[in-house]
C-alpha cells in the first residue's frame, strides 16, 4: 500500500461521503456503509452464539451540548459516542439505534427537528434520507421509539451498560422515556460488543492504514519544520493544520503532546507552551482522528537535527526495544511477555552504556526498568485512543508489579488486534531522586553517571501502531526511526512513504 495511492470505489453500493475526510490530497475519502453493516451483523451473530435468539439491542448515540462545568453559551465540537459510531456510522447528534437479534433488521431513531433549525444549521433531511445514507432497514423519529420497539420482538431489550476499564466510566447506555415498559437486560451486551471491537474487520483495517498514513505525513512535515527557538505550540499547530488540510481530519485522537528537553519525562505533558531549545530532544506524541477512528504516534528527534552521544544512547535503547517487540509479537504471545522483553532490551543497552550495573536477571527480578519506563508497553487502538477490551471477563488480570501494573491489557495476542508498541526511557529527576533511595534499585543505578551526563536528557518514546496478523504483525506507522533516518529527515531530507511493514515472529524471547 505504497503511499495509500488508491481510491475507494462504490461498487454499486451507497457510500457515505463524510464531510471531514479526504482521500489523498483533495478527494473525499469514502467509507463504505458496509463497514458498519458488517459490525451490526457481527453483533447479531455474537448474540446468537451466546444463546440470545431474540430480543433487540438498543444503543444510544451522543448528544451535543455546552462545555461541561461551564456557564458560557458555547458548545463542544460534537464527537459521536464510540459504540454507537462502531455500529451505525452516524455522525449526527441525538440518535438511537436498534438491532433485532432474531431478524438482523436495524432501525435508526432521529430527532424531529424544529422548523427554525434550517436558518441556523441548514437543511432538514427526511428519515428516508438517513435510511439510505446509513444502510439501515428503516429510520423513525425519537418520539416513536417505544411504539417501534413494541412492534418488534423486543423481549428483552439489550442495553450497553458496563465499565470501561481504562476510564472507569460507565457507558452511555439506553435510558429513553418508556424503557420501563420493557424487560431490560443490562448484563449481556457490553462484554460481547466490547470484545467485537477488539478485533478489526478488513474494512476497519484499511481505514486505520489511511489514518496512519495521514498522521505519519503530518509528523514528517513537522520534523522538517522544527528548528531551535520555535514554540512547542507552533509544532502542534502545524500538525493540526496538516491533518485537517491534507487529511480532512477535524479532530485529534487525544490531547496532543509536544514536549521538549526535561519535559519529555512528563508522560502526559499538557501545556505545549515552551520554546524548543537547541541541543534538546523533541518528543511529539500526536495522532489524528477520522470519523472517530484514530492513530497514536510518537516521534522523538533532536531539535537541531543532531543527537548528542547521550541522547543517541537512550534513543537506540528504545528503538531496539521497539524492534525486538515487533519481531517477537504475534498470535499466542502474551502482551505481558512483550513488556518484559522491551524492559530487558532497554536495560541491556543502559548497562552497555554504564547507566546500570550488575546482573540483568536480578534487575528484572526487582523490576528495575520501571525506574525508566513507568508506563505500560502499549494499548488497544481503534475508535478510542485507549480502545476497549483490555481487561475482559476470562482474560488475564492486571499484573501487580511495578511497570507491569500500568499495562492497559495483559491479554494474549490474536490476529485482528490493533495495538500500540510504545517503549520509553525517561529521566524524570523528581522520581529519580526517590528511586535512588529504593533499596531494591539503588545497587543497580549508576547515580553519578546519571546525574553527570543524563540528568537533562529528558526522555525518549517511540510509539508505533501495529496490527497482529496470522504470522506476526504489520506496522502501519510510516515515520523515520533509525538514528540515521531521523537525523536526515530532521535536517530536511525527503522521506519515502513506502507502505506498511510486516514482521514474522523471528525473535525468540
Amino acid at each position: 500500500m505504497s503511499g495509500m495511492n488508491r481510491h475507494h470505489e462504490a461498487n454499486g453500493e451507497y457510500i457515505i461521503q463524510f464531510e471531514d475526510g479526504l482521500d489523498q490530497y483533495g478527494e473525499l475519502y469514502k467509507i463504505p456503509v458496509a463497514l458498519f453493516q458488517e459490525n451490526r451483523q457481527r453483533v447479531v451473530d455474537a448474540m446468537r452464539a451466546a444463546g440470545h435468539t431474540k430480543g433487540v439491542v438498543v444503543l444510544k448515540g451522543g448528544e451535543e451540548g455546552p462545555i461541561p462545568g461551564h456557564s458560557a453559551d458555547t458548545d463542544t465540537r460534537f464527537r459521536q459516542e464510540s459504540y454507537f459510531m462502531w455500529a451505525f456510522g452516524v455522525q449526527e447528534a441525538g440518535y438511537w439505534g436498534a438491532i433485532d437479534v432474531a431478524t438482523g433488521q436495524t432501525h435508526l431513531f432521529m430527532p424531529n427537528l424544529p422548523e427554525d433549525y434550517i436558518k441556523w444549521y441548514g437543511e432538514i433531511y427526511t428519515p428516508a434520507y438517513f435510511t439510505k445514507k446509513y444502510g439501515v432497514t428503516a429510520t423513525h423519529f425519537n418520539e416513536n421509539i417505544v411504539e417501534v420497539l413494541k412492534g418488534l420482538d423486543a423481549t428483552p431489550l439489550f442495553v450497553n451498560k458496563g465499565v470501561n476499564t481504562d476510564s472507569d466510566r460507565v457507558t452511555n447506555f439506553a435510558d429513553f422515556e418508556g424503557i420501563k415498559e420493557f424487560t431490560v437486560d443490562e448484563d449481556s451486551l457490553h462484554p460481547i460488543i466490547s470484545e467485537l471491537r477488539v478485533f478489526k474487520t478488513q474494512k476497519e483495517i484499511e481505514l486505520l492504514k489511511w489514518i496512519n498514513w495521514i498522521s505519519s505525513k503530518a509528523h514528517v512535515d513537522v520534523m522538517h519544520a522544527v528548528k531551535p527557538q520555535m514554540g512547542e505550540h507552533q509544532a502542534e499547530s502545524l500538525f493540526r493544520h496538516l491533518m485537517f488540510d491534507k487529511g480532512g481530519c477535524r479532530h485529534c485522537c487525544y490531547a496532543q503532546i509536544c514536549a521538549s528537553g526535561v519535559d519529555n519525562a512528563c508522560l502526559h505533558y499538557p501545556t505545549n507552551n515552551k520554546v524548543l531549545k537547541d541541543g534538546t530532544l523533541a518528543l511529539f506524541d500526536m495522532g489524528c482522528e477520522y470519523s472517530c477512528y484514530g492513530s497514536d504516534i510518537t516521534v522523538t528527534f533532536p531539535v537541531n537535527g543532531k543527537f548528542t552521544e547521550e541522547q543517541k544512547v537512550i534513543y537506540q535503547a528504545v528503538y531496539a526495544s521497539s524492534e525486538a517487540v515487533m519481531e517477537a509479537m504475534g498470535p499466542g504471545v502474551s502482551w505481558v511477555d512483550m513488556h518484559v522483553l522491551a524492559n530487558r532490551v532497554t536495560l541491556e543497552h543502559l548497562k552497555a552504556a554504564g547507566l546500570v550495573v550488575g546482573d540483568i536477571d536480578k534487575m528484572m527480578e526487582v523490576h528495575l526498568a520501571a525506574v525508566f519506563q513507568p508506563h505500560g508497553l502499549g494499548h488497544f487502538l481503534g475508535l478510542d485512543v485507549h480502545d476497549v477490551g483490555g481487561y475482559q471477563k476470562n482474560t488475564p488480570d492486571r499484573p501487580a508489579a511495578p511497570g507491569l501494573r500500568s499495562l492497559r491489557t495483559a491479554r494474549v495476542l490474536q490476529p485482528g488486534m490493533f495495538i500500540t508498541v510504545e517503549p520509553g526511557c525517561y529521566f524524570n529527576t523528581i522520581t529519580l531522586e526517590k528511586n535512588f533511595q529504593n533499596p531494591d534499585w539503588k545497587p543497580f543505578l549508576n547515580e553519578e553517571l546519571i546525574r553527570e551526563k543524563y540528568w537533562n536528557v529528558g526522555g525518549v518514546r517511540i510509539e508505533e501502531n501495529v496490527l497482529v496478523t496470522e504470522t506476526g504483525c504489520e506496522l502501519f506507522t510510516q515515520v523515520p526511526r533509525t538514528v540515521e533516518d531521523v537525523e536526515k529527515v530532521a535536517n530536511g531530507a525527503e522521506w519515502n512513504f513506502s507502505g506498511t511493514k510486516k514482521y514474522s515472529m523471528t525473535r525468540k524471547f
